[in-house]
């Protein structure tokens, strides 16, 4: 996996105040223990098995046009090619120890079809394969150290899936990080010399260095921008409407928080999913399901030792 030396990055997200977490709640037994054929579920637990029999018999088929629990979508082979992973995921929400709510709202944002958005790219960078089977978009703040350390995991899997994935940016700078629009501006900025990717490592790598004036100018020098160009265009009207129009599409999507991943229109919510346990297996279900065989990544080069990097500033009262 790319994020075998990696932390875990669960509910690693800048955000704003006022959110609360989700409480535990009980979890409802099977009447009967479930089997199905290409679902392993050797490794559950006895109550871990009921749990995942009880889900499985009562959650709907990813499919709309079967209206049928997933037990019986897997035994009787129906036209849903989204069944037996289904099942199979549930396996993990289990082992994981969810709570019955949480294995819910987790298998409804990966499977359920409401769950999916309609996301306009078109004028946000973006790289990797032009018609890619899979296009992650993140909503992402410069001085947001999740989204540093999120970075190279999006590279990562980028490059080696090459032919399946496009990665596509935008920038979400948040009120709590004082020199976050400035480092957004400067992204758009080097965008306008087709550098925005070479400028937006040198954004990431400074951390925990301060994206104030003097550093925005030494990343800017690091990815190799024209000087002149890039302080003539930082406060242009240009470049702040750029950002401004990726503000107002995460406000539209309810962003609460920084990273905002959406994977073919489906949220990669940090709440449910990790990005260095989930985000692989995710790119390549999916993949799967749009082209109908499993994809194959380049191998990885060993992975450089991670640097350190400090907690997320709190929040500023009535952001």
């Amino acid at each position: 996996m790319i994020a075998a030396s990696l932390l875990s990055l669960r509910l690693s997200t800048c955000r704003s105040p006022g959110e609360g977490g989700k409480g535990p709640d009980p979890a409802p037994e099977a009447a009967e223990l479930v089997e199905l054929p290409k679902v392993d579920t050797s490794g559950l637990r006895a109550r871990e098995k009921r749990e995942w029999s009880s889900a499985v018999s009562e959650f709907l088929a990813p499919c709309p046009d079967q209206p049928v629990s997933l037990a019986v979508c897997v035994k009787e082979s129906r036209d849903c090619k989204a069944c037996a992973p289904a099942a199979r995921f549930l396996v993990k929400q289990v082992q994981k120890g969810k709570t019955r709510s949480q294995v819910e709202a987790a298998f409804k944002k990966r499977f359920s079809p409401s769950e999916v958005k309609q996301i306009t790219i078109d004028g946000s960078p973006e790289k990797g394969a032009p018609n890619a089977a899979v296009v992650i978009v993140e909503w992402a703040d410069f001085e947001c150290p999740f989204c540093a350390r999120t970075a190279p995991l999006l590279d990562s899997l980028v490059e080696r899936y090459s032919s399946d994935v496009k990665l596509v940016f935008k920038n979400y700078p948040l009120a709590i990080h004082k020199n976050a629009e400035k480092a957004a501006r400067a992204s758009m900025a080097a965008a306008r010399q087709e550098k925005f990717w070479a400028m937006h490592r040198a954004l990431f790598e400074r951390h925990p260095k301060p994206l104030d004036a003097t550093g925005l100018q030494e990343a800017a020098r690091a990815a190799g921008l024209d000087m002149r160009r890039f302080r003539e265009e930082l406060d242009s009207e240009p470049v702040a409407d750029a950002v401004a129009r990726d503000r107002k599409q995460g406000d539209a999507l309810g962003l609460e928080g920084t990273p905002l991943i959406y994977i073919n229109g489906r949220h990669f919510d940090l709440d449910y999913f990790d990005v260095g346990e989930d985000l692989e297996d995710w790119v390549r279900l999916e993949a799967e399901l749009v082209t109908g065989k499993a994809p194959s990544p380049k191998p990885q080069a060993p992975a450089a030792p991670s640097a350190s990097v400090p907690a997320p500033a709190p929040p500023e009262p009535g952001e």
